[in-house]
């Protein structure tokens, strides 16, 4: 996985606050897409609000200047992105709205951008606070991506996924599916708060794994709006595996099996490990989002 060297990043799409704090407020869970995390581990154990992170507190918290300084000065270039994480995170978000943008000026509606939002510990959303406990994640209430780094250790130490650059990319082009699914109305029609193999979270989350899939399919031809050139220059079958691998780590089964020593489908809420990598393949192979459609 290789950025363009030359190119220039829009950090405006990022916003860091990272070492901000925020207080936390009583603990209830409504209003967004929640990450793999929290939501799975809270339907194994019965974990209850306050341990899966998120919070009635919809204090935003104070973003520290420096560090959001800091990301607007180390990540300039595509040669940043392809020495730092952060920077790929930033070229990753703006690869992935390059396409999005472009394909949307193709059908009917138009996309609105959505910032990721990086940070640490603890941070205000639209959905209420959140902990990183609950990995990274879609508010559609405020239309935006919450991702902790420290998520990436965790998908390989806890959840066994081999990692590398494609697996963040992959994580971060699901969340900017539901994004899209939030923009043509699809995630709004499938919030009916059911569980199991066949429910709508878990078409919601498949669909976002195959528009992750078109995103990879277009992103080495994608070209980025201020240079006219793709952003993304080089994506081999290798990184195609980390994002499969990536896929399958944080299936529903795979997550059972390693936490509660069985499988129980009418639990799932994201999908199979297989049902995962095959909807990451459609996306891939197909290229096309019309191809994503999981609910029939």
């Amino acid at each position: 996985m290789q950025f363009d060297d030359d190119a220039g990043l829009d950090t405006s799409e990022v916003r860091d606050v990272r070492g901000s704090r925020v207080p936390g407020g009583r603990a209830t869970i409504g209003g967004g897409v929640a990450g793999i995390v929290a939501l799975i581990l809270g339907l194994l154990f019965g974990v209850g609000p306050e341990q899966l992170g998120l919070s009635s507190g919809e204090e935003e918290p104070a973003v520290s200047e420096s560090s959001q300084a800091e990301v607007a000065r180390a990540c300039r270039r595509g040669s940043d992105a392809n020495s730092r994480e952060d920077c790929r995170i930033v070229a990753v978000v703006n690869s992935v709205q390059d396409y999005w943008r472009a394909e949307f000026r193709r059908r009917p509606g138009r996309y609105t951008e959505a910032r990721t939002v990086l940070f640490t510990g603890r941070t205000g959303t639209g959905c209420g606070a959140a902990t990183s406990a609950v990995g990274p994640f879609y508010c559609p209430a405020d239309r935006q991506v919450y991702l902790d780094l420290g998520f990436f250790g965790d998908l390989r130490d806890r959840f066994g996924a081999s990692g590398g650059p494609f697996a963040q990319a992959y994580v971060v082009a699901h969340e900017y599916g539901h994004h899209v699914q939030n923009l043509t109305g699809v995630l709004g029609r499938a919030q009916d708060g059911r569980q199991g193999a066949g429910s709508a979270a878990v078409r919601v989350e498949l669909q976002a794994d195959c528009y992750a899939g078109v995103w990879a399919r277009h992103a080495t031809t994608a070209p980025d709006e201020t240079t006219g050139r793709p952003l993304l220059t080089e994506l081999g079958e290798a990184d195609v595996l980390e994002g499969l691998d990536a896929a399958a780590a944080v299936g529903d089964d795979r997550i059972q099996q390693r936490y509660q020593g069985r499988v129980t489908p009418d639990t799932w809420t994201h999908g199979s490990a297989e049902q995962r990598q095959a909807w990451f393949r459609q996306g891939l192979r197909t290229g096309d989002m019309a191809r994503c459609d999981t609910f029939r």
